[in-house]
């Protein structure tokens, strides 16, 4: 399978294994989770890169690098000399066509040849490991856009109730009801609401620009986010979560073809204490004129055909071939136990990602009944102040509770895509659908 059609497919599962909403992109500035995933696949530059380096594995994984076929050479060759004594001049002209064919060589071809296929393998599990990072920071990023505009919304609701607030008291101050003290406090907290939407609004234009630079698009270029800021609040299991990622983690693939690497490399190295055997054949022609004085005195052509056998045996290399071999399988050793930390490894991050999706679930329950709270109080609030209940600095506490109440909440969101995201890719879920 082409990496165009991986990638296609790729984005299909994502759809599909999200629960993603995809729409049709019907305006130039609008951008979808999978279109932004889509055009960083195509344009993202460490997957261009990891593209590059996957090709030339494959260039270079054919029999002719491994050694399989023979070599064939052609050398010319045209010598002149003059000899003072004598006022003798001789021209030697030399061509031969010749073959080298290495017909044995203790199976080095073979195993050559096994390790150029480790080697795309590995290329081609590195660059599955690129697109799946792509995949999850694209994601986050995205819902941290989607995350800055709820925080720039309920920035802008508070800023809109101190603006409120602050035209109230000048009201009320023109009819005698309000002092300067109260006009000048109420302007306070609008100037400081105000500057905060401000700074959220450079936060999401920043984001914004680093979700551009990671599609590959100009960093001006602006979108209308389609998507709805709301979690997948489905639950997983954690037996399945664990058998998945023994199976389909690509890191740990890796890792696996890592120690077919090694093992490779020790069959390479035993293959030094075979004979080798090669074949040499060819053509030689020469052709030598002398002249002496001006007239001709030797005239020869020669033409020689060959064909030669050669066997080489290394009898004793002071101990070269055996330590060579000794540290392969030692490196193989080294493999297996990186193979076991990996896992080990993986394990107690899947352990914490469940851990925390789990909590999680539970946080946004919790965020979600004290952001209900905090709205209604914040309605009860308004009514009371205009009312003179309560005073403007219980109503500003009530706006920062109702402010924190918001923020926990979208955070409790964000949070809950992150574990999720982490989960399915710690689990080779991104990917899973393109191997079927």
């Amino acid at each position: 399978m082409c990496i165009r059609d991986r990638i296609n497919r790729i984005l299909s599962y994502i759809s599909i294994s999200l629960l993603l909403t995809v729409s049709v992109r019907g305006q130039d500035n609008e951008l979808t989770l999978s279109y932004a995933l889509e055009q960083a696949l195509v344009n993202n530059y460490g997957l261009i890169i990891s593209r590059a380096d996957l090709q030339v594995a494959e260039i270079n994984n054919n029999w002719g690098t491994a050694g399989r076929y023979p070599t064939i050479g052609f050398d010319a060759s045209d010598n002149n000399n003059y000899e003072l004594n004598s006022s003798e001049y001789t021209n030697r002209l030399a061509a031969g066509v010749g073959l080298n064919w290495v017909l044995f060589d203790g199976f080095r071809v073979n195993f050559t040849k096994s390790r150029l296929e480790n080697l795309e393998e590995l290329s081609s599990g590195q660059l599955a490991v690129q697109v799946e990072t792509t995949i999850e920071d694209i994601i986050l990023v995205y819902y941290s856009v989607l995350l800055q505009k709820e925080q720039l919304k309920v920035l802008q609701t508070v800023m809109q109730l101190s603006e409120d607030r602050y035209q109230y008291e000048l009201k009320k101050q023109s009819l005698g009801g309000s002092v300067t003290y109260n006009v000048l406090q109420a302007k306070n907290v609008y100037l400081t609401d105000k500057a905060n939407f401000m700074n959220q609004e450079m936060l999401l234009r920043n984001t914004t620009r680093n979700l551009n630079f990671m599609m590959g698009v100009e960093p001006s270029q602006t979108w209308d986010f389609t998507e709805s800021f709301e979690p997948d609040t489905s639950d997983f299991i954690l037996a399945d979560l664990l058998s998945k990622m023994k199976s389909d983690n690509q890191a740990l693939k890796n890792q696996y073809t890592g120690l077919l690497l090694r093992e490779n490399e020790t069959s390479l190295q035993k293959s030094a204490y075979y004979p080798s055997v090669s074949l040499g054949a060819g053509m030689d022609y020469g052709h030598t004129w002398s002249y002496s004085g001006g007239d001709q005195t030797f005239n020869n052509a020669t033409m020689t055909p060959y064909g030669n056998v050669r066997l080489s045996f290394d009898i004793y290399s002071a101990g070269v071939r055996k330590r060579a071999v000794e540290i392969a399988r030692i490196n193989e050793e080294v493999a297996k136990v990186e193979i076991d930390q990996m896992e080990h490894a993986l394990t107690n991050e899947l352990f914490n990602l469940y851990d925390f999706h789990t909590v999680r679930l539970e946080l946004l329950n919790v965020a979600d009944e004290n952001l209900e709270a905090a709205e209604l109080n914040m309605s009860i609030s308004e009514d009371k102040y205009r009312s003179g209940v309560i005073n403007s600095f219980n109503y500003r506490d009530i706006q920062l509770i109702y402010l924190s109440a918001s923020y926990q909440r979208l955070q409790a969101v964000y949070n809950l895509v992150s574990s999720k995201t982490g989960l399915t890719r710690i689990t080779g879920g991104f990917l899973g659908y393109a191997s079927q």
